[in-house]
């Protein structure tokens, strides 16, 4: 398995984008459209991350400003953290994280934020509860994480 930046490696835009639609139902166009700046705009957000087995996705997640919520001001955040069913409970996640998080620190960007209903599954990679936050169109409020590096 290996985590390849997409911005590295533009031939893997169309997968991802199609990969990451499927994973979450956003409009496969709205995944086009980031991909594509974060491929022309190398050090800045958006950025795209997969993992990779044999050829295939297995896994990957997106940093970009807002991630469906009011709080403007808490960015950037990571977006659409998924694993494949079969390669969970493998760390993969986590090695996504990492990853995610020394890249956005070497582009020069220490604090990340992340939306989430999972109650304690971030705070095994160092991630912190900070608050609530309301989600686009959502009548529930939303778990926001802040990671510091």
């Amino acid at each position: 398995m290996e985590i390849l930046r997409i911005r590295e490696n533009p031939d893997m835009a169309v997968t991802a984008a199609q990969w990451f639609h499927q994973k979450w139902g956003i409009p496969l166009e709205a995944y086009q459209e980031s991909i594509q700046d974060c491929i022309k705009n190398q050090h800045s957000i958006p950025q795209w991350y997969v993992a990779v087995d044999c050829g295939q996705i297995i896994g990957g997640l997106g940093v970009i400003e807002n991630d469906f919520h009011n709080r403007r001001d808490l960015t950037p955040n990571v977006c659409a953290v998924y694993v494949e069913d079969k390669y969970r409970r493998r760390g993969i996640a986590g090695m996504l994280l990492n990853y995610v998080c020394e890249d956005m620190h070497n582009l020069g960007i220490d604090t990340l934020y992340l939306v989430t209903d999972h109650t304690s599954f971030y705070e095994r990679y160092d991630w912190k509860f900070l608050c609530m936050v309301q989600g686009d169109e959502e009548p529930e409020m939303t778990r926001m994480y802040i990671h510091k590096m």
